[in-house]
């Protein structure tokens, strides 16, 4: 596997912000109907994926592990929880507890990486659906990438692409061994995120694969 250029915390962390901060501006002034729409995490409108973003900016280790004992370690109870308790009275209250913590460093975890993917995937989730220009930095998405298809996490992305060869149409990413997936790097990102979405601009001999994978999960 091809690891790319070091990656320590405070770089991660720097492409975090600037992630959530772009996607702050990208949203500042929706419409109602904008706010209403479907994102590519179907079960979530772009408002309430959103406040998903806020609570995993805001949860930290231990208030992360007292909602999950209550959830009975249900992660989707767990989420839907957190996303209410993140979701303002109007869209703008939702975007400004949104944009007061695109800063922040809290997080349930020490796997910086995985917030990275977090807002590069929801960022999109929120982006493709509004039609919007602009989207994540290419090399934040190459780090991705790379981490997702070495380990789960918060999505089961590296079982989805095991035994399967990734290759970058635009970025430096070779990862894994085995029938050829291939195209830009935010598709394969999307893809091993689970989303239906990554494939279309995928081709390879390990396309059909990967899809029945994901429509398994789905």
């Amino acid at each position: 596997m091809d690891n790319g250029p070091v990656w320590d915390a405070d770089r991660t962390w720097t492409a975090v912000h600037a992630e959530r901060a772009r996607l702050a501006a990208n949203l500042e002034h929706l419409s109602p109907t904008q706010w209403r729409t479907a994102s590519l995490c179907t079960e979530w409108t772009v408002e309430e994926t959103l406040a998903h973003l806020t609570a995993g900016a805001s949860t930290g280790r231990l208030a992360w592990l007292r909602s999950m004992v209550s959830a009975r370690f249900d992660a989707g109870r767990h989420n839907a929880r957190r996303l209410r308790e993140h979701l303002g009275s109007t869209p703008a209250d939702t975007w400004a507890r949104f944009a007061a913590v695109t800063d922040s460093r809290v997080a349930p975890t020490g796997d910086t990486w995985a917030w990275l993917g977090e807002v590069v995937v929801h960022g999109t989730d929120i982006r493709v659906p509004l039609g919007l220009p602009g989207g994540p930095d290419p090399e934040a998405v190459a780090e991705v990438a790379r981490r997702f298809a070495a380990r789960d996490f918060a999505v089961d992305s590296a079982r989805l692409v095991r035994g399967l060869s990734l290759a970058a149409t635009d970025a430096d990413v070779r990862c894994g061994a085995g029938p050829d997936v291939r195209g830009p790097v935010l598709s394969l990102v999307m893809a091993m995120a689970g989303r239906p979405y990554g494939l279309a601009a995928l081709e390879g001999n390990g396309v059909p694969e990967l899809r029945r994978r994901i429509d398994a999960d789905g």
